[in-house]
């Protein structure tokens, strides 16, 4: 039987929604005359915004209730930002496509100082990633962090009221709801190391479903596929958590995968930088090598936190 119909399971967040237009548009590329529905969930990390997802159980919460529809059948496909996504998948489903990866940068947004440095000593930081918090305080221990969830517009909004000094947004989301004029700073990955395949967009399917695999292999993007092989790999290593700060970008050079990982204390106290190099059809070696090399490097302190 011919696939004539898709629906796609989305979080209704605007970049969500931006990301399954995104994935949209390149399936009616290759499949002019399918049917392409978008189906909007609420998942139990968009209900919980005044704690942080360490606290509620972790990135799973964006996932949950999107890759039980999966499985039941309810939805063919859905569609998710790469650094929510937890390493170890539900039984039975399987990431078989990657778009083009974005900017993986982030961006430092103030409506009062241009930059990490500008901030007044006791400034409050608002951001709910570890990792962005623990290179903050390793460079700014001074400074006060806080827990600062919601979607892209609602953080934007906040830092506009006066509710924090500053906060850190991904690149990539910000390009991709056309909110780039909103940037104080572009920080580079020497600033802040970004998070595990972040600015990646992963198309997720039910690992029978035979005939989506055959679609979604004519639109996946290789060398992004290498990239987040290799970090999350190395995430999966570092067996880290939403309450273990961890960093990760791999680089691409023709064959030559240039891997960075990062492993920090919650307060900046201590920050673990290492990188591998190996070939491109290593990465899942890439991965596996530096990650197991950083665990060694933190000793078990810095995974035991509770």
């Amino acid at each position: 039987m011919t696939l004539t119909c898709l629906k796609i399971g989305t979080r209704k967040s605007p970049l969500a929604l931006a990301q399954a237009e995104q994935t949209k548009a390149e399936i009616l590329k290759i499949a002019p005359g399918m049917t392409v529905e978008l189906v909007h969930f609420v998942t139990s990390g968009d209900k919980f915004l005044e704690q942080s997802l360490a606290n509620i159980g972790g990135k799973g919460l964006f996932t949950k209730e999107i890759e039980e529809a999966l499985l039941s059948g309810e939805i063919d496909l859905a569609v998710h930002s790469m650094k929510d996504m937890p390493t170890v998948l539900p039984e039975g489903l399987i990431i078989p496509c990657l778009l083009e990866r974005e900017d993986v940068r982030d961006a430092f947004i103030s409506s009062q100082y241009k930059s990490i440095e500008d901030l007044p000593e006791g400034a409050v930081v608002g951001t709910t990633a570890l990792r962005r918090q623990a290179q903050l305080l390793s460079q700014r221990p001074d400074l006060e962090v806080i827990t600062f969830r919601g979607n892209i517009n609602s953080r934007l909004r906040k830092v506009k009221e006066g509710e924090v000094a500053a906060t850190f947004l991904a690149m990539a989301g910000l390009k991709r709801i056309n909110l780039t004029a909103e940037i104080t700073k572009i920080l580079s990955v020497e600033e802040m190391l970004p998070a595990v395949a972040q600015g990646a967009i992963g198309i997720e399917c039910r690992a029978d479903r035979l005939d989506l695999i055959e679609i979604l292999s004519q639109i996946n993007h290789a060398e992004t596929a290498h990239q987040v092989l290799a970090e999350r790999k190395m995430l999966e290593m570092l067996d880290g958590s939403c309450r273990t700060p961890i960093g990760a970008h791999s680089e691409l050079d023709g064959g030559k995968l240039t891997l960075q990982g990062l492993v920090a204390s919650p307060d900046g106290g201590i920050i673990i930088r290492d990188q591998e190099v190996g070939s491109i059809d290593d990465a899942e070696e890439i991965g596996m090598i530096l990650g197991k090399r950083l665990k060694s490097q933190s000793g078990a302190g810095l995974f035991d936190v509770k």
